[in-house]
């Protein structure tokens, strides 16, 4: 495989965020979802509404989520909407809660460590995906990018258990670390398969904690902005952000850093790239 393409801008702007994704040039044909991070009540790191809004329309996207696996306020449909219309998520498109009446099973052909995916069942309504991901870091998993966004996320509450739990939810807060990060890129694999090459990503590096959106109550981040990044290759995106962190003269970035690497999170974009969801060799061109 060979190098991937990921466009990038410091501009952090939703006009920036329209014009990263015009450079990809990307096929997103009939019923589009829209993947984004709808916010744990109380972190104050999510990116906002009114920065997705021009992107989500542009492609008249509907916001997708599904239900947590553990306690909060998006652990339940019900709890799940109320926070999709306290954060502003109603107001600027469809939302749709996706695993609100049931899951579906996708097969992981070639699976490192489990070999199927519960994702919402709802997924099974829509042509193509946009991926509008948050990058930061990230309690279990070191950092959230793109392909953390199409596993966990897209996975439905009970098949968040199965990834965490590599197969046994019963395992959820207990099983092997590394397994759990190959299982994330297990997942991440058939939802790429599913979509068959209509799916494109954009992640921002702002305000990036240590901690995820799913945290109600998160560290401050300690490093300063990025900027925004989008490519066609999930891998190549994430690899590409780690890679901007580590280049970054900001000395706040150490904070960051001691994340990423105390949970192994680059382990997720290598078995990623070894089961063939894409390349961790790319050209990164500036917009």
């Amino acid at each position: 495989m060979g190098k991937s393409k990921v466009y990038f801008t410091k501009d952090i702007t939703p006009e920036a965020v329209l014009k990263l994704y015009d450079a990809l040039h990307a096929e997103l044909p009939g019923r589009v979802a829209v993947k984004l991070h709808s916010g744990e009540v109380g972190n104050q790191n999510f990116i906002r509404p009114d920065f997705w809004q021009p992107m989500v329309q542009k492609v008249d996207g509907t916001i997708v989520e599904c239900n947590t696996a553990y306690e909060g306020k998006r652990n339940t449909s019900a709890a799940h909407w109320e926070t999709m219309k306290q954060h502003g998520w109603t107001g600027i498109a469809k939302v749709d809660i996706m695993d609100e009446e049931g899951e579906m099973e996708l097969t992981v052909e070639g699976g490192k460590k489990i070999q199927k995916n519960f994702v919402g069942e709802h997924l099974k309504n829509y042509d193509s995906m946009l991926v509008l991901t948050h990058f930061k870091g990230h309690p279990m998993g070191g950092f959230g990018g793109a392909l953390k966004n199409i596993s966990i996320g897209i996975a439905s509450s009970h098949g968040k258990a199965y990834i965490h739990g590599v197969g046994d939810v019963d395992a959820f807060w207990t099983s092997d670390h590394d397994s759990f990060l190959e299982s994330m890129a297990d997942a991440a694999k058939s939802v790429v398969q599913y979509f068959d090459g209509r799916i494109a990503y954009i992640n921002v590096m702002k305000n990036m904690s240590v901690d995820c959106d799913c945290c109600a109550v998160a560290e401050d981040p300690k490093m300063g902005d990025i900027g925004i990044l989008a490519s066609l290759d999930p891998v190549a995106l994430d690899q590409a952000c780690v890679d901007l962190v580590y280049r970054s003269d900001d000395p706040g970035k150490s904070h960051l850093i001691e994340r990423m690497e105390s949970r192994n999170g680059i382990h997720t974009v290598e078995t990623a790239a070894e089961l063939g969801i894409g390349s961790r060799e790319y050209e990164l061109i500036e917009r």
